[in-house]
């Protein structure tokens, strides 16, 4: 780093897209920036979250990440988890001088809904398969038995793609999606509907909005509009390359799991609900009436939540806001709150999925790191830089060495992604991936 004195120094945690951009905005108005990961390649989701052979516009995202790390005002330290039990804590990076911390290590906290037999094999988070099948560690070593008729619960984005993946590379038999709520209320996008629309069951389809009719008129909702927007996708669909059966179980809210003697997922029991008024909003209500959806695999697709062992109280699934921000941007609180002692966290933000979990993709994520960003700079405004830099970034590596664990640096993300390049054109693949922590350390070397 640059010994400059006279800077603002800050650490932000977290390289996904809001972390990334955050610190570029930074840099740009001179704030020198530490850029702690736990990952050792930067990227978060737009990484490991999108699906794994969009390579045009992860190679995209990768391009941008790249320039970001090349400017002189950030620096790098991968394969480090901040946390209660990770390598260093909150507090610690807090003590050592840094003037403001930015958190946007998204939500790496899994989100269930407490339900019996959860814990049956053939059970999984929709999360930690897409971290699989984006191959990161650990995740990608481990195995998941998606196979038969498999429930997704959800009908967001996030169940498309584990859709996607479950129609075109494991073909299994069916598929279904398993929403609460009615047809009007769907949640992914036409795109995202084009890649299996193809094997949707148009004709199991209307005989769900027909049992739905009653319910969406009730509360003034189009069935014809919610069937359009559905069918959307058919004049783009990509042509199918399974039988699988794809098809849609609205106003059904999963009660519990039902398993075998060897406690493998054989059923999910769903409450038939109705759509009532709450406001200007609907609101599905449980009919005491249940069934049986006969499965072999559920995936539950209900989004995330933070980690609580990160460090910063956590509320509703994430890190609590000042609810009255000393430094608002657009209106939003980027401040991290300590709800018992009833004031800001001096000098915490957050920002991303840390500041609003589950909320938006890349785009989502980029703008609200740079949001969080300024909201930073009005903070730092109101503190001079600091004489000695190089002592904060000392005081820092000198800690992570007491881990003896490798940290990886800027260059070292460079000999990785060149690595895998290299393999990539020596397979004739898109895209190639080391799939452990040890793989990628062996390529980037001593």
């Amino acid at each position: 780093m640059s010994s400059a004195g006279n800077r603002h120094v800050v650490a932000v945690i977290g390289a996904g897209p809001a972390g990334m951009f955050a610190a570029r905005q930074l840099a740009m108005e001179g704030v020198h920036v530490v850029l702690i990961n736990r990952d050792i390649k930067p990227g978060g989701l737009a990484e490991y979250g999108i699906y794994y052979d969009k390579y045009k516009m992860k190679d995209g995202l990768r391009k941008q990440f790249r320039q970001i790390l090349e400017m002189p005002g950030i620096d790098y330290y991968g394969n480090v988890t901040v946390g209660k039990n990770g390598d260093i804590t909150l507090d610690e990076l807090r003590s050592m001088g840094f003037q403001a911390i930015m958190v946007a290590v998204g939500a790496q906290g899994t989100k269930w809904l407490g339900l019996p037999g959860e814990q049956l094999s053939g059970v999984y988070h929709a999360k930690d398969i897409v971290y699989h099948y984006n191959k990161l560690p650990p995740y990608s070593t481990q195995e998941f038995h998606v196979r038969g008729r498999v429930a997704l619960v959800g009908v967001g984005n996030v169940m498309m793609d584990i859709a996607h993946w479950a129609i075109r590379d494991l073909k299994v038999d069916e598929v279904i999606a398993v929403a609460r709520r009615g047809p009007a209320e769907v949640k992914f996008t036409k795109k995202e509907m084009e890649y299996v629309i193809a094997n949707l069951d148009i004709a199991a389809l209307d005989e769900e909005l027909a049992r739905c009719a009653p319910y969406m008129q009730e509360v003034g909702q189009d069935v014809q509009a919610a069937r359009e927007y559905i069918l959307s996708a058919l004049p783009k669909a990509i042509p199918p390359v399974s039988n699988t059966r794809f098809r849609f179980d609205f106003l059904a809210s999963p009660t519990r799991m039902i398993g075998d003697e060897q406690g493998r997922v054989i059923g999910l029991e769903v409450e038939d609900t109705k759509l009532v008024l709450k406001g200007n909003d609907t609101k599905a209500v449980g009919l005491g009436t249940r069934r049986v959806l006969d499965v072999d695999t559920v995936v539950f697709c209900i989004g995330d939540k933070v980690d609580e062992n990160f460090g910063l109280p956590v509320q509703w699934n994430e890190f609590v806001k000042s609810p009255q921000p000393c430094y608002p941007v657009d209106g939003l609180s980027y401040e991290a709150y300590d709800p018992e002692a009833e004031k800001p966290i001096e000098g915490v933000f957050v920002a991303g999925w840390s500041r609003e979990a589950s909320s938006g993709l890349v785009g989502v994520a980029r703008k609200d790191g740079e949001l969080g960003a300024r909201a930073m700079l009005q903070y730092l405004s109101t503190m001079p830089g600091v004489d000695d830099p190089a002592a904060i970034i000392s005081c820092l590596e000198e800690r992570l060495e007491r881990n003896h664990k490798r940290v990886v640096m800027k260059d070292d993300v460079e000999r990785l992604f060149a690595a895998e390049q290299a393999e990539a054109a020596r397979r004739n693949l898109e895209e190639y991936k080391f799939k452990t922590n040890e793989e990628m350390l062996a390529a980037i070397g001593s």
